[in-house]
């Protein structure tokens, strides 16, 4: 008999392979889990552990997964599904243990935009205010950038730590910024390569089941999430982003972490400027106070919601502590404190005149008098990746100090040859395709258009 204790002694892989075998003995097949949710039966909680488990450790075939994936966007998932499936997600890799860090840690995520750099402004103005904040991003794909990439534009900036590095940056400085951890939720990996080339991306459950097993399994106690929608966004209509966020919400608070969601707009690029470069230095300029605008705003929202989880001060508290950080340079400090600590050269945030420029310019300008209606978001960001700022495939190189940066935005009477905006290169033959797309992107009108909130509800 195998004692309790040995059990959980067994290394990981070992585990998952014992857990495939016991649920092998009860006779499960996949082929009958696939038929199951093709006919829109709720699986078994027993039926989806086998199913995260054989496909992470291969037992399942790609076109076994691919299959229920398409069955599972096809006709969705229930509440008690999808729970099910980001825990057994989250437990199919290591789970971080924080038990180190003084005092209660919490995360912000964003679902992702165009110009969205408020991890960089929002982790260092949290810690400033009191917040213990372990930060995992992601690297840029498609027409979204990714902050790791941005962080990794600051010369020496290293994005991967130890957990020992980890525990002591956070006590010591309040906050770190760091790559996702590849032991973390391995079954995303696998499900969301099939995804991304099966047309099932856009799927609520998987979705949902993708961004909370990973948040889980880096276990901070408290989690903000940054729903986005619009043109720029994953989600595009408001009412997909209310579910998606209230189905995060309900995951986050059924695994004992204190949970809300910020939804807000992508219908423009989020500030000034599209880039990894050009997006550090806009955002030391709102850390030191010489930018306000829609990126402070939200930023000042974010910071408030996490100080709020982690402290249980009354939210206008927050709110005033947020501002406070900025406008007395604290939170610009723990910006340089935090870079410092992971080996990044702080002399680039004093001094952005240091970060490299590109070898090619070119302005884009504006083709009639009028007010800027809107701006197609997602155009924009197509334009930063031809620019070189963004990648297509997860291996592609990207060239940090490309990108855009906007003189005028949504709402912004223009008259002919005014510049709309810079555009930044170092390959020369991607002048004319960028220009074009962002020429594509914007659309003019005679009256100027209605405003619209930055944010739109908060989902607790």
């Amino acid at each position: 008999m195998i004692s309790i204790i040995h059990i959980f002694n067994i290394k990981r892989d070992a585990f998952r392979k014992l857990s495939f075998f016991i649920a092998q003995v009860k006779y499960m097949r996949m082929y009958d889990i696939i038929e199951r949710k093709r006919d829109g039966l709720e699986l078994t909680d027993d039926e989806i552990y086998y199913f995260v488990n054989g496909c992470t450790t291969g037992e399942i075939p790609d076109y076994q997964t691919a299959a229920l994936l398409m069955a599972i966007f096809l006709n969705g998932m229930s509440d008690a599904e999808v729970q099910t499936l980001t825990f057994a997600m989250r437990d199919s890799g290591d789970v971080a243990d924080l038990s180190g860090i003084e005092g209660m840690t919490v995360d912000k995520h964003s679902t992702g935009g165009v110009g969205d750099k408020t991890t960089m402004i929002v982790v260092p103005m949290a810690a400033a205010v009191g917040c213990k904040v372990v930060k995992m991003s992601g690297r840029g794909l498609g027409h979204t950038g990714g902050t790791v990439d941005k962080l990794e534009s600051i010369p020496g900036f290293c994005s991967e730590l130890t957990h020992e590095e980890v525990i002591d940056t956070v006590n010591r400085v309040g906050a770190c910024m760091i790559g996702h951890n590849s032991e973390f939720a391995p079954a995303d990996r696998v499900m969301y390569d099939l995804r991304d080339v099966t047309a099932t991306v856009e799927s609520l459950p998987l979705i949902a089941s993708s961004i909370m097993s990973k948040k889980l399994a880096c276990s901070n106690d408290s989690i903000l999430l940054d729903v986005k929608f619009g043109s720029g966004a994953l989600m595009q209509d408001l009412s997909d982003a209310v579910s998606l966020a209230s189905e995060m919400v309900k995951l986050g608070k059924s695994a004992g972490r204190k949970t809300a969601a910020v939804l807000t707009s992508m219908e423009d690029p989020l500030g000034y400027s599209v880039g990894n470069t050009l997006e550090v230095i806009e955002a030391v300029r709102v850390l030191k106070g010489e930018q306000k605008g829609d990126l402070y705003e939200i930023s000042i929202e974010l910071c408030a919601y996490m100080a709020h989880l982690t402290s249980g001060l009354p939210l206008e508290e927050c709110r005033r502590l947020s501002v406070e950080s900025i406008d007395n340079g604290t939170a610009f400090e723990k910006f340089k404190e935090i870079v410092h600590a992971q080996g990044g050269d702080e002399r680039y945030l004093d001094d952005t005149s240091l970060f490299e420029d590109t070898a090619f310019h070119s302005e884009i300008r504006a083709e009639r008098f009028g007010y800027i209606a809107a701006m197609d978001t997602h155009l924009i960001g197509q334009a930063s990746m031809i620019l070189g700022a963004g990648r297509a495939k997860i291996d592609d190189e990207i060239d940090h100090a490309a990108g855009i940066v906007f003189e005028k935005k949504t709402g912004d009477y223009v008259s002919p040859g005014e510049v709309i905006a810079v555009i930044y290169t170092n390959d020369e033959n991607t002048l004319y395709e960028a220009a074009f797309t962002i020429d594509t992107a914007i659309m003019y009108s005679e009256d100027p258009p209605p405003a619209s909130p930055l944010i739109y509800d908060v989902i607790k």
